[in-house]
């Protein structure tokens, strides 16, 4: 029985850190600058992408862009020729959601492959099977859909599917000033803190004094993060018989050598999947040496495949 093993992706902020995810394990890299992507982990400037693209070829992975950001009117005009040298650089697709990306494709690089990327909004098979119809080769799932509507969408949409497993998630996200946007937002007291000097900046509702939502800070805006890390490591084998295409690691925030050991176990996982289907058993090695370097702040949870509901 031969099984199909979705691909394993993960962001990189340089060619070389690239370099190092894909020997760990990644089968496919999401690189960009912030110019036109949220919450990248580093820039590989427009110049450097044939360069990147051509490594991360040569160690036999897949080079997604991305360029998921919400575009203002005056930043549409760098759209045009920043296509032209995604699509020279050889790249297998561009991530995106704002259609302004879309227009600018069809007129300036229409040879792109193209994988739609609502964040929260990728919720159903109507809204995939629309951006299939005009020409998305995946849907990348909103992180709140459980396991039965990750099957039913991959099942109803023909369309390939990209699902989160491990890391933080964005939660919020505002050009706006932190404190004043969010404050409105949730309508609760909340303040922010500074966990030392190397530790970053973290947000503290007065309700919840014991979850630290890190806050991350790009080109974009501001975006408050969530307070634990999804790990669906032992889900495997129920992503795979859904046919989810793509597995995405989220390195955000995280040390080089975190983001190596988990992307060594998720290959280890998949591989072994892939060698034996119908004898397969997750190794609890494989999940014991990402919680040897999980910070104790942070908990390992499923996040939404196992609940009835979103909130």
């Amino acid at each position: 029985m031969t099984a199909t093993i979705p691909e394993l992706l993960a962001s990189a902020g340089s060619a070389e850190q690239a370099k190092r995810y894909i020997k760990a394990g990644a089968s496919a890299i999401l690189i960009g600058e912030s110019r036109f992507a949220m919450r990248q982990p580093g820039d590989i400037a427009a110049s450097a992408l044939a360069e990147a693209v051509e490594a991360t070829h040569g160690l036999g992975a897949k080079a997604y862009v991305n360029m998921n950001k919400l575009f203002r009117n005056e930043e549409l005009e760098e759209l045009p020729a920043y296509l032209k040298a995604v699509e020279a650089s050889g790249a297998d697709a561009i991530v995106f959601g704002d259609p302004a990306v879309l227009m600018n494709v069809r007129q300036h690089a229409p040879g792109l492959r193209w994988h739609w990327n609502a964040e929260m909004t990728g919720t159903n098979s109507a809204s995939a099977s629309y951006w299939a119809r005009r020409g998305a080769a995946r849907a990348v799932l909103a992180r709140e859909l459980n396991e039965g509507e990750i099957a039913d969408l991959k099942m109803k949409s023909g369309i390939e599917v990209q699902v989160q497993a491990h890391g933080m998630t964005n939660i919020y996200h505002s050009h706006r000033n932190l404190i004043q946007s969010y404050l409105e937002h949730i309508g609760r007291e909340a303040t922010l803190i500074r966990k030392g000097p190397d530790k970053g900046l973290f947000l503290v509702e007065a309700e919840r004094p014991d979850e630290k939502f890190p806050v991350y800070e790009d080109e974009s805006g501001t975006h408050v993060m969530s307070p634990d890390d999804i790990c669906l490591l032992e889900a495997l084998p129920e992503l795979i018989s859904f046919g989810v295409d793509s597995l995405y690691v989220e390195t955000l925030l995280k040390t080089e050598a975190y983001n190596e050991t988990v992307l060594t176990g998720y290959r280890q996982a998949l591989d072994a999947y892939a060698h034996a289907p119908d004898s397969y058993r997750m190794d609890p090695r494989w999940l014991a040496a990402i919680r040897k370097m999980q910070s104790p702040d942070r908990e390992l949870g499923f996040g939404f495949l196992y609940k009835d509901q979103v909130y």
